[in-house]
């Protein structure tokens, strides 16, 4: 790139999603900086690639290069980084200060940038829907209010946080409508747990690297914009009406990590989520919580109803369960919905699936070491999709209960039967959610259009 007569020197820190967003809406037409670098880590296979021209933009005509955030000091040291900006999430705000030890320790600036900085303003109405952790249930929350905004006759595309694992000049904007539309962008097996459950009830989804002309192209086909939020991470777009999702099978990380504390405090609405499943004890310490640090903002609570395919071929079956990736892996759970429906079911034994895991799941294993009674479904390449279908297929169960929302025997062949467990998010508190989105509508233009 072009030198400047003052050139600040920046590397992003991040996992291919916000670290994209930052730089393409803080740094990209500045003259003052040059981003020499991004860092990944948490998703395997997106360093040692480039941030391509065609999104850095004309500064960076060769692209900016990902390299592994293991190398950080370094990267700091041999790219002379004057500043290092934190950017991705669901890690505890000790994680984060260790990083920052690294940064300051090689003489650079530590930043975290703030909404205010990176968030684009729509010119249509935005409901944003987050949490302060991985897996606790902000789809489903997602889907329920879609589902109420369509009855009302309103158009809506939901965007998602990034997940931009593949080819990221081909996936600065996608638009998924249909399930072709998932195998066409050769989807990983994460982006299809959150993009399938959205399409299935007719949900129009957008995704990508560049989230500037995702919101562009949204606007012209929306009413209303439902960000389904990830990673714990806050909005990319201000939003009109912010929902955040607690989570009482974790009691006490709503005010430890990153940035799922500042979420929690930028909350309209907050629901104590998995009411259903958790102690009125746990529901109550995370209800003060959110009482205590969004002292503005409506509370309440909310179910994750879980449901079986076909609960009888469970019964009395040896099972091997598959739960979605990203809850188990940096969301730190160590069982999810598919082991619930299991035990329901009345499974007669839950194997550990560790004893038939090869190749990166077997790593994945020992890099997790929390998950013991269940598989990650992890597939973000064609060889990590093989050695989860060796892991499936080489274990001695008699049945597999899958909780991961995608579907699995899509992409791989699994030699035993199958079962698939769903969840989805039900109202609790007198239908107190459909009441805030039904006065949100109507102080809205769409309330006034209504009329």
């Amino acid at each position: 790139m072009t030198e400047t007569a003052f050139s600040r020197r920046v590397l992003i820190m991040g996992a291919a999603g916000r670290d994209f967003h930052n730089f393409n809406v803080a740094f990209r037409d500045d003259p003052a900086t040059e981003v020499v670098a991004f860092t990944a880590t948490q998703i395997p296979g997106i360093a040692r690639r480039r941030y391509p021209a065609s999104l850095a933009g004309p500064r960076y005509p060769d692209g900016i290069p990902i390299l592994d955030e293991s190398e950080l000091q370094t990267i700091c040291d041999e790219r002379k980084v004057n500043e290092v900006v934190f950017a991705y999430s669901d890690v505890t705000h000790e994680y984060v200060m260790h990083k920052a030890s690294v940064v300051l320790a090689a003489g650079a600036d530590f930043t975290l940038l703030g909404p205010k900085r990176t968030m684009l303003q729509a010119r249509v109405p935005v409901i944003a829907v987050c949490a302060v952790r991985t897996g606790v249930g902000k789809s489903q929350v997602a889907r329920f209010i879609s589902r109420q905004l369509k009855l009302r006759g309103i158009r809506v595309a939901v965007i998602r946080h990034p997940m931009p694992y593949g080819n990221l000049q081909k996936q600065a904007v996608q638009r998924f409508e249909t399930g072709h539309d998932l195998d066409a962008a050769q989807c990983t097996v994460e982006e299809r747990e959150e993009y399938e459950p959205h399409l299935a009830i007719g949900n129009l989804v957008y995704a990508g690297a560049d989230y500037g002309r995702i919101l562009h192209e949204a606007e012209q086909e929306a009413d209303v914009i439902l960000w389904d939020g990830g990673n714990n991470d806050y909005p990319f777009f201000a939003a009109d009406l912010h929902i955040v999702l607690v989570d009482p099978l974790r009691p006490g990380d709503e005010t430890t990590y990153y940035p799922g504390e500042a979420v929690l405090r930028m909350a309209d609405v907050v629901i104590v989520a998995k009411a259903n499943s958790a102690t009125e004890a746990n529901i109550s310490r995370v209800t003060e919580a959110a009482r205590s640090l969004a002292p503005a903002a409506q509370i309440l609570r909310g179910e994750s109803r879980i449901t079986l395919d076909d609960a009888e071929t469970v019964r009395g079956k040896r099972v091997l369960v598959i739960e979605d990736g990203p809850t188990l892996t940096h969301g730190g759970m160590t069982y999810g919905a598919g082991y619930l429906a299991a035990r329901e079911a009345g499974a007669r034994e839950i194997i550990d699936p560790r004893k038939s895991a090869v190749g990166q799941i077997a790593e994945a294993f020992e890099q997790y070491p929390h998950i013991k009674e269940v598989l990650p479904a992890l597939g973000y390449s064609a060889a990590e999709l093989s050695d989860l279908r060796a892991t499936i297929n080489g274990s001695d169960a008699e049945v597999v209960v899958c909780g991961t929302p995608s579907d699995l025997s899509h992409l791989i062949e699994i030699k035993k039967p199958l079962v698939r467990a769903r969840y989805e998010f039900a109202e609790r508190d007198e239908q107190r959610l459909s009441r805030c989105l039904s006065s949100f509508l109507d102080v809205t233009e769409l309330g006034r259009q209504r009329e």
